[in-house]
């Protein structure tokens, strides 16, 4: 079973570096799992954010999105309806996760 990095992203800046990281984590065969909350949902409306859709799992805090007054009813590349979650699931994260990075 590959090793799996988690990742928190709490902050809507770094989507270079956030897309870096999975990249090398991948190849080195790790499995990425990313739980998106506070600013860093604002990354999915970036259009460079469609690049992490098959290389990592990944959910968000409903509560931010909708804190953000962003359209839930808006597909965002990689995540369906079952990824908008509430902190749960970021404790499912690191519990899950055999590293774990904050951006």
């Amino acid at each position: 079973m590959a090793e799996i990095l988690g990742i928190l992203v709490n902050s809507d800046k770094n989507l270079s570096h956030l897309i870096s990281i999975v990249w090398a984590a991948r190849s080195k065969g790790k499995e990425v799992m990313i739980f998106f909350t506070h600013r860093g949902v604002l990354l999915t409306q970036d259009p460079r954010f469609k690049e992490l859709e098959s290389l990592a799992e990944m959910s968000l805090c409903k509560e931010s999105y909708e804190a953000h007054n962003l359209d839930p009813e808006l597909e965002i590349p990689g995540i369906d309806e079952s990824g908008f979650a509430n902190q749960s699931r970021h404790g499912d994260l690191i519990y899950y996760s055999d590293r774990y990075l904050v951006l």
